[in-house]
């Protein structure tokens, strides 16, 4: 299986691609209560040729009713990840709406090798439970 087939949504920046792939969890899910969730695994590949490290990051998470929080910090999954060049750095959270779909979308700031720090896209995604868990 190729990595597009595994991550559907992704973007680059700067050699830096992000790719994402999303899966509804009915198990940690309470429609009778409001509550959807979803885990996201993102890998982060590093495409130059110098390292470069994960500072932190900012999410925009929109939910079914066009409401968005805004979700800023320090890395990711507790790490700041220094990504060498030609590797990637993988990683799995999670995502609660109180809506049946959303969205999200953001960036990673990252710092080069020469000290330089610049933002990298995290590609928007689609948060969409299925038919017979929305309701």
């Amino acid at each position: 299986m190729t990595v597009l087939a595994l991550f559907p949504f992704h973007a680059t920046t700067r050699d830096v691609t992000v790719h994402v792939a999303v899966t509804f969890l009915p198990e940690q899910s309470e429609p009778d209560r409001g509550r959807w969730f979803w885990a996201y695994h993102i890998r982060i590949e590093n495409q130059g040729d110098q390292p470069v490290q994960l500072l932190t990051r900012h999410w925009i998470i929109t939910d079914g009713r066009g409401a968005q929080h805004v979700v800023d910090g320090d890395g990711v999954v507790g790490e700041q990840p220094v990504v060498q060049p030609g590797k990637s750095y993988d990683y799995v959270s999670g995502c609660p709406l109180n809506t049946p779909t959303g969205s999200m979308k953001g960036s990673y700031r990252m710092i080069g090798a020469g000290g330089e720090t610049f933002d990298v896209a995290i590609p928007h995604f689609a948060l969409i439970a299925p038919p017979a868990v929305a309701e």
